[in-house]
């Protein structure tokens, strides 16, 4: 059994790019990184609580009364998270929700996640509020590369001397 290792190697390297490329337009077309941060937010807030850290040999339950809000307040986030990727026409209310939540995490469970999922609740509920949707009149990044392609090839092969007036 021979294996052409050079043509499966550009081969992969198309398969690749192309994965790369659509993966591109895709994250391009919603609040991506709303809910890159606002899924990180939901981790320490539902973690935390049920951790039994031990820093230092010294050990530390957290699991208290708040257990069940940071249970709940972890998982809508994670859910506002994926709601962000997948229902772009919903980012105005999942970012005034995710704002809430990260708000209410504070007291509820443990200071938000020790500030962690606080402070990344906050960075994407106000990413998810902002975030404007591009519109249908511009071009989109793979069209404006070929555009800008054209352009540079239709100008080096222009003879400029032919236009010119005697």
């Amino acid at each position: 059994m021979f294996i052409d290792f050079p043509r499966s190697h550009a081969k992969l390297r198309v398969t690749a790019a192309d994965a790369r490329r659509r993966f591109r337009t895709w994250r391009g077309e919603r609040p991506f990184w709303a809910g890159v941060f606002t899924f990180q937010a939901g981790l320490p807030i539902l973690y935390l609580p049920y951790a039994h850290l031990d820093p230092g040999g010294i050990p530390l339950a957290l699991s208290t009364t708040s257990g069940a809000g940071s249970l709940v307040i972890g998982i809508l986030l994670m859910a506002l998270a994926l709601g962000l990727w997948f229902q772009q026409r919903l980012r105005v209310f999942a970012g005034i929700a995710t704002l809430l939540l990260a708000l209410v995490s504070f007291p509820v469970a443990n200071f938000g996640g020790f500030l962690l999922g606080l402070i990344s609740a906050l960075i994407g509920g106000s990413l998810a509020c902002a975030w404007i949707p591009p519109s249908a009149s511009e071009p989109s990044a793979a069209s404006a590369a070929t555009a800008t392609a054209t352009a540079t090839h239709s100008a080096s092969t222009a003879d400029p001397a032919a236009g010119e007036p005697t």
